[in-house]
């Protein structure tokens, strides 16, 4: 992605327990050619970081369940952000390394962003609301 297209993206706030997993995760010698993991460390340099009890209620984190449309297909989506080892196909979860988890991390209610997909294609996500996040209830070690 070049530095014209990151400056196009919305401003993103990432908690430092989520960054410091997530860079963790992103470490791992089998996500070197992850296009997505490459997109998620790109969004994570460029991020704002803020300690856990700081973020603001309407920015999605990790394990924030988000309700959000998908711009291109019209369709709404309801989505619980987590890691990839806790994507056990249960319905209504959504992993960061999957084009759409990565895309939402550290967006707000009502931003847009345009995403890369599989196969060449491309979406726009607008976040409709933050229904859970788990910082705002309290919960900052999960």
């Amino acid at each position: 992605m070049s530095d014209a297209n990151i400056q196009e993206r919305p401003p993103i706030t990432v908690t430092s327990l989520d960054l410091e997993r997530l860079e963790r995760l992103l470490e791992s010698p089998v996500h070197e050619d992850n296009a997505v993991a490459q997109e998620l460390q790109e969004e994570l340099n460029r991020a704002r970081v803020v300690e856990p009890r700081a973020v603001p209620p309407e920015v999605i984190t990790m394990h924030s369940t988000t309700r959000f449309v998908d711009e291109v297909t019209g369709a709404e989506h309801e989505l619980t952000l987590v890691y990839p080892h806790e994507a056990d196909g249960t319905p209504g979860q959504v992993s960061v390394l999957a084009p759409v988890g990565s895309a939402l991390l550290g967006l707000s209610a009502g931003q847009r962003i345009d995403w890369p997909l599989a196969g060449g294609r491309s979406t726009r996500l607008r976040v409709l609301a933050v229904v859970r996040q788990p910082e705002s209830l309290g919960e900052y070690h999960r």
